[in-house]
Parts: C-alpha cells; structure tokens; sequence
C-alpha cells in the first residue's frame, strides 16, 4: 500500500518514512505544493501531513485532498491545543497525533485507519431511506451517493448496524478510535456527526442520526 508523507521538516520526514518503509511504500515530499499534482497521478491509501508548512499548510492541503479523494489522512504535527484538533477534523481528517511521537502508536494508528478503510465487511446495511455498503465504503441517500471520510463512514456504519440502541459517545468513540476515551473527545465525535448531517443535508431535524443529550446518538429502526 502507498502511504503519502508531507512534511517540510526534512528530519521528520525521513524519520516517518524509516519507520514505514518495510511495510509501505512511501512517498515523501518536503514542499506541500507538489502534493495534489502527485495525486492526480498515482494512488495513495493514506497521507501523513504535517499541519505547519510554508506555502500550502496542512490544513489547507487536507481541505485541497478532500474535495477529491477519500483516503484516510492522519496529522503528524507539534501543535497540542485543542482547537487546532478540531479544526483538523473539521477539514476531513481522521486522526491526530503531536510531535514528538512513539514509533510504535503511529504504526499502530496507520495501520488502524487503513484496516477501516480498507475493509471487505460484504455487509450492506438499509435503514431510513439508506443504503450502506461496508465493502464498497458508499453510501447511498434515497438513491443518490454521498461522499464521506472513512471515519464519518465508520460511525455511520456502527450506528446503522446498531440501529434501535443508543450508543454512549464513550462507546462509539472507544469503537471507532480503538483508542481510551477522554471528555474532550466528545468535542472529535460530535464534529464528525455534524459532517455527516451536513452531507446528508440533515442538521435542521436530525432525522436520521438523533442525539440523545447527555447519553449519545441512535438510528432509529
């Protein structure tokens, strides 16, 4: 599998790239405006961005690749604050982690957000006018098809499947994440959810996925 790297900290990218060169390969580039070209050429099933770059900032290279393509996108970055976080989900990422980092969690991470992406699950789930397609990560709205990040996708999917019960936002976020849950997690959950209703043109009345105040989100059968 191909794993895109953008960092302009030389030493950084070559670091991640030592670390996942065994199991990948790896295209590294130190100057963020040659990115969408490169894509627009060749295949990649995740990208590893750095968020600050001169020129094209990660934020804005996320925002650039999600117009187009669906892969996951993990930021490698120094930058901790929590609005930074969210601002990074905002744009379509799919996880996070700071600077400096333990070798063996970003492998983990990558191999995480490609195992969810990359899943054959043949399963295809219809519940309130969707049709949900674990293989083919697709969804399908009344018929027409709506684009979502594999982590929206994974939500999605979870509580579709799930539909009738109310998951606690501790349990999807353990699910999805694979990772202990904190309270300011509830910030990264509830900014995905807002990205799928908005996709599915549903943020007035929420007919699809309902929040249960204080508890969490349903599908209702």
């Amino acid at each position: 599998m191909h794993i895109l790297v953008v960092d302009d900290e030389k030493d950084i990218a070559d670091l991640l790239e030592i670390y996942l060169k065994d199991d990948y390969i790896v295209h590294k580039f130190y100057d963020s405006s040659l990115v969408m070209n490169f894509l627009n050429n060749n295949e990649v099933d995740l990208a590893i961005l750095d968020i600050m770059m001169p020129g094209i900032d990660g934020f804005s290279l996320c925002e650039l690749i999600r117009k187009k393509y669906n892969f996951p996108i993990l930021f490698v970055t120094a930058k901790e604050s929590s609005m930074d976080k969210v601002k990074g989900l905002d744009l379509g990422a799919d996880d996070y982690i700071t600077k400096p980092f333990n070798p063996l969690e970003l492998l983990a991470r990558v191999k995480a957000n490609l195992r969810r992406y990359k899943s054959i699950d043949n399963d295809i789930v219809i519940v309130r006018g969707m049709q949900i397609d674990a293989k083919k990560h697709e969804l399908l709205l009344e018929g027409k098809k709506i684009i979502l990040t594999p982590r929206e996708f994974e939500i999605l999917l979870y509580l579709a499947k799930h539909k009738g019960e109310v998951i606690k936002t501790e349990d999807l976020f353990k699910e999805i994440w694979q990772d202990d849950y904190y309270e300011c997690d509830n910030n990264t959950i509830m900014v995905h959810i807002r990205h799928i209703r908005e996709k599915m043109h549903d943020t007035k009345n929420s007919k699809y996925i309902k929040t249960i105040w204080g508890v969490g989100y349903t599908i209702e059968k």
